[in-house]
């Protein structure tokens, strides 16, 4: 006999978590269903030889989203400040407050003198998005807010935060031009370009680039790591009688009988289903009669391409955490190399074939790349052994590139290869002698991420920003459709359900979720 839910949630990382979190809240008992040995996704804190590491993302921004959900859930996090700082070569910029762009703008004025013009109109673009941030996240977002429709609070900040975001949103939207583009209408400096936007996805819109120079002021981090946040979440389910299966990929669909099968042979019967897991996944399991808008859905999501992936060095190392803070910082943005990746040809132009041609690439990739370091003792001394240090170092990467080592049975040596690169650039330029001092090492490729998360592409922020079409909604403004599928039933949030994504608007859609089957359910009921 099938299992009976009222609702069940596919994924758990933060948005299947959120979802499932206010479904508790609202008297439900969810059934939440989890590929993976754990919850959390991108969001969680691993340990291994005394060291603790952030398998995802190394901190969160939080975008008048994340605490308000926490708040309204009663859910109480110890966090703390999180400062950025943005090096390159030996230059760097301590990200305090918003005097710090200026700092920014004078360290890109030292490095490129000849384009101090250029450098002053663009920081003055980014302090312009900076603005429309202030706008954009000016409150707490009212869908968290049990007394959203209170009289006063509609009057008193709603109403007049509404009518300035609606000012802005357009100039926000003629922002939307791939950053490259726009930076190429003041400087023909590529390597300048790349300075500024060689951490970010390809064709990345300005808006969402350039905004980030304010939400790093934003950042705060999880005193326990960053899995805190998803253990908070999970222990909230688990407490309000909700019901969390690991191990539980979905491999079978039936949407007419509303019955889902795992690979695990077990079925259930729902009533209300969220998906909150890739979205390919979603329609390849599904089993239900074609119809003309479940047909161009399963095309889009068939033909769309992921968004970028990572490659991280996880290293355990004999120094004290102080090495680190006079050097980084506890959380930094760091280019060795005043050359740019705009240098380097596209590995594409290689013969796949030619190994030592892909491995020469490799080094000049990883010797030029920008690389996320994150130390997270240096926020907790907790989380690594006295007078040793984690260090977390991670860049943009290639899910295809790693595909043709892998399919040549060379995956073991690739990591090597990453690895000694990682490590030799780093020796050579920010953190000298780290070689030596390295106690234990462990290299996580996109193909890792695709394995651990079953994210398509081992993609960390949904679908990729270029193509015409995107199997989901990607603005910004008409988020309320984030959740509608075209499938009867069944609603869908996360990290594939908008783009740009990210942490807060994973969590912000799985909100959006689960109020639109909490309204349905209600209104079945009565």
């Amino acid at each position: 006999m099938n299992q009976k839910y009222d609702v069940i949630v596919v994924g758990a990382g933060l948005a299947g978590l959120t979802c499932g979190a206010f479904l508790s809240r609202s008297g439900y008992k969810p059934l939440i269903l989890e590929q993976g040995s754990k919850t959390g996704g991108l969001v969680n804190t691993f340990w291994r030889q005394g060291f603790a590491f952030d398998a995802g993302i190394r901190a969160f921004e939080n975008s008048g989203i994340i605490f308000p959900m926490l708040e309204s859930l009663g859910i109480e996090l110890d966090v703390i400040n999180n400062p950025v700082s943005i090096g390159i070569d030996q230059n760097w910029t301590r990200l305090k407050s918003r005097d710090s762009l200026l700092d920014y703008g004078k360290m890109l004025s030292e490095l490129f003198p000849k384009d101090q013009k250029a450098i002053k109109e663009i920081i003055q673009g980014i302090d312009q998005v900076m603005g429309y941030m202030d706008v954009l996240y000016g409150i707490d977002n009212p869908l968290f807010r049990d007394d959203f429709k209170d009289a006063a609070y509609l009057t008193k900040t709603f109403l007049p935060w509404a009518f300035k975001y609606m000012l802005k949103i357009g100039k926000i939207g003629k922002l939307n031009e791939p950053v490259n583009d726009y930076l190429a209408r003041y400087t023909n400096n590529k390597a300048l370009i790349d300075m500024i936007t060689q951490h970010f996805f390809k064709e990345t819109p300005t808006f969402f680039a350039l905004s980030y120079f304010g939400l790093y002021l934003d950042y705060s981090y999880p005193l326990g790591g960053m899995g805190t946040l998803a253990e908070k979440l999970t222990e909230y389910i688990k407490t309000k009688g909700g019901y969390i299966k690991t191990h539980s990929a979905v491999n079978g669909m039936d949407s007419v009988n509303r019955i889902l099968t795992t690979s695990q042979g077990e079925t259930f019967d729902y009533k209300k289903l969220v998906w909150a897991a890739d979205q390919k996944n979603l329609y390849t399991s599904l089993r239900a009669e074609p119809t003309a808008a479940l047909e161009k859905q399963d095309r889009l999501v068939t033909q769309a391409k992921g968004g970028d992936s990572v490659l991280t060095l996880y290293l355990g190392v004999d120094l004290d955490r102080n090495y680190f803070m006079e050097r980084s910082g506890n959380h930094a943005f760091y280019i060795p190399s005043l050359k740019g990746l705009s240098s380097l040809e596209n590995w594409r132009s290689k013969d796949p074939k030619n190994r030592e041609e892909l491995k020469a690439w490799l080094k000049e990739y990883l010797e030029k790349t920008t690389y996320e370091i994150s130390v997270p003792a240096l926020r907790d001394p907790s989380l690594a052994p006295e007078g040793k240090t984690g260090v977390i170092v991670s860049t943009l990467f290639d899910y295809d590139f790693v595909g043709l080592f892998d399919k040549a049975g060379e995956y073991k040596e690739f990591k090597k290869l990453c690895s000694q690169q990682i490590l030799e650039t780093l020796d050579q330029s920010i953190f000298p002698g780290i070689i030596e001092k390295v106690i234990y090492k462990n290299c996580a490729s996109p193909l890792t991420i695709e394995r651990e998360t079953g994210n398509s592409g081992g993609a960390i922020t949904g679908w990729s920003f270029t193509g015409d079409e995107l199997p989901s909604e990607s603005r910004f403004i008409q988020i309320a459709r984030s959740s509608q599928t075209p499938i009867p039933h069944v609603y869908q949030c996360g990290q594939w359900t908008f783009s740009p994504s990210g942490l807060p608007v994973s969590i912000l859609t799985g909100k959006m979720a689960a109020d639109e089957v909490d309204k349905s359910l209600k209104k079945v009921r009565r």
